[in-house]
């Protein structure tokens, strides 16, 4: 039987996912629209819940929107990622993800960040590329001790 087996095509398919979230990072660091706009579905019904309690974006336009204001404010973005994981579907159309962000920036000349976001998801295969349609950034609360 020629081809890859499903173990390979799945661990293929991983490994674009996984670029998608590399572009993604670049991406807000970089402060590039365009290449943020290659990694987010071009939907009305893509959606993205932020850190704010009201931060709720739905549709390209309105996460577009909130990039070029985050990338006005912020300079010199540096996001390091750890604990990341990801899933495909045995189909390999959908995938999920989560990872853990430490997102440092300065704003008005002041260094800032925030550190152990956590940074979940869903990713569609849509005309065979990977796009981001859902994800969810919170910041962990203070633990009682």
């Amino acid at each position: 039987m020629k081809g890859k087996s499903n173990g390979s095509k799945s661990s293929d398919e991983r490994s674009k996912v996984m670029l998608v979230l590399d572009k993604y990072r670049l991406a807000n660091e970089t402060e590039n629209l365009n290449l943020a706009k290659e990694i987010w579905a071009n939907s009305d019904e893509i959606v993205v819940i932020g850190t704010s309690s009201d931060e709720k974006l739905i549709g390209w336009n309105a996460i577009e929107t909130t990039l070029k204001r985050q990338f006005d404010k912020l300079d010199n973005i540096l996001i390091s990622v750890r604990d990341q994981y990801v899933k495909v579907n045995d189909s390999h159309t959908a995938a999920w993800f989560s990872e853990i962000l430490n997102y440092n920036y300065i704003q008005d000349g002041v260094a800032q960040g925030f550190e152990g976001l956590r940074f979940t998801g869903v990713m569609e295969k849509i005309n065979g590329e990977w796009k981001i349609v859902q994800s969810h950034i919170s910041i962990p609360g203070s633990t009682d001790q």
